[in-house]
């Protein structure tokens, strides 16, 4: 029995260190894509989050990814999330661990069938049969996160299908000001004017 606590200690230590690895990026607003990957056999904790798998050889492969932004008063953000590469994936999305929201469905799709964009976020943002999410943010501090909600199928060579669990994915952020209730007044005036005036017309 005293042999066992330290195997059980060290096994604790293990698992705990690799939960406390993370890799964070800073997300500009510049509405730049920044790409993440989903792959459980890469993953370090063998899930379908995020992770960080650009090059296997970097310190923080296979671990989460999150991607971190401020946005200040007076100004809202537009986060657009992406799946890509091939279709069939969806994604929930999590804001400082809150479920923000989650992509748009789409159909079940076979590995081997499924249309493939590569790493063309535009293009797969453009087809339907990508899943894509837009999120509307207001002023404060965001730690942006995902999973795997749904995952293209592969043959598991038994005459079914498995889920694959990996994929290619991206976000993008941009911010704009609010505008000023002065501002919007005058937006409402002037489409007044012109409903106005094409009432006259059509009167005529």
């Amino acid at each position: 029995m005293l042999s066992f606590k330290p195997a059980l200690l060290a096994t604790v230590l293990a698992a705990s260190s690799l939960a406390a690895q993370a890799t964070a990026v800073n997300l500009a607003a510049n509405a730049q894509w920044q790409a993440f990957g989903v792959d459980s056999f890469s993953s370090l904790s063998s899930g379908t989050e995020w992770i960080d798998n650009n090059d296997s050889s970097a310190v923080g492969f296979g671990t989460p990814l999150s991607f971190t932004f401020t946005i200040v008063d007076g100004f809202v953000g537009q986060l657009t999330v992406v799946d890509a590469s091939l279709a069939g994936d969806t994604f929930k999305v999590f804001s400082n661990g809150q479920l923000l929201g989650s992509t748009s469905s789409v159909p079940v799709q076979v590995y081997g069938s499924a249309p493939d964009v590569g790493y063309d976020y535009d293009a797969a943002l453009q087809n339907s049969a990508f899943s894509r999410g837009v999120f509307t943010l207001g002023a404060g501090s965001y730690s942006i996160t995902g999973a795997l909600a749904q995952s293209l199928m592969i043959d598991d060579g038994m005459g079914g299908l498995s889920p694959l669990n990996a994929t290619a994915g991206a976000v993008k952020l941009s911010v704009s000001a609010v505008p000023e209730p002065s501002s919007l007044a005058l937006v409402f005036a002037a489409l007044g004017v012109t409903w106005l005036v094409s009432r006259r017309t059509e009167t005529r």
